[in-house]
């Protein structure tokens, strides 16, 4: 595990909130120079803590179809969970895809144009695949909330 001190805190809580913000800004916000700052985000993306920096789109004005999908497989082998992973990471549709247990072998999150889009996923991914035994599918209805903010861990 990677040692984080109370400026990395600040600053991991700043860029989860908005990761558009200049250098400048963010050094003022964390309390600290602009050369620290920026040494240590570019640290914090070295070590992997910071993964990507991304815009977040609204599906509800881009009017997309989001599902959680529960797919069982008929054979667990490692094998064939390697298989249809590398297949539902591969597949553009999938946001996010977990491999779970107990219960079903994977969630997987997807966000398709409409339900033609998604009738097209469930051919590529599940009916072409004879190892796919169940799918279950919850289609969202409204969006509650979506926070991507992970809970950081106090400074020491």
């Amino acid at each position: 595990m990677i040692e984080l001190d109370a400026t990395d805190l600040r600053l991991l809580a700043l860029l989860q909130t908005d990761a558009s913000v200049s250098n400048l800004e963010l050094a003022e916000l964390a309390h600290t120079s602009p050369a620290t700052a920026l040494r240590r985000v570019r640290r914090l993306v070295q070590q992997g803590v910071i993964e990507r920096r991304v815009a977040l789109l609204s599906p509800q004005v881009l009017g997309t179809l989001s599902a959680v999908v529960e797919v069982t497989l008929d054979r667990q082998g490692a094998e064939h969970l390697e298989a249809f992973e590398q297949l539902a990471v591969n597949d553009g549709a999938v946001q996010q895809c977990y491999r779970v247990s107990p219960g079903p072998d994977f969630v997987l999150i997807v966000q398709v144009a409409d339900m033609p889009a998604y009738e097209a996923l469930v051919q590529r991914l599940f009916t072409q695949q004879a190892n796919v035994r169940n799918v279950k599918t919850y289609f969202a209805v409204k969006r509650s909330k979506f926070e991507p903010r992970l809970t950081l861990p106090e400074a020491r």
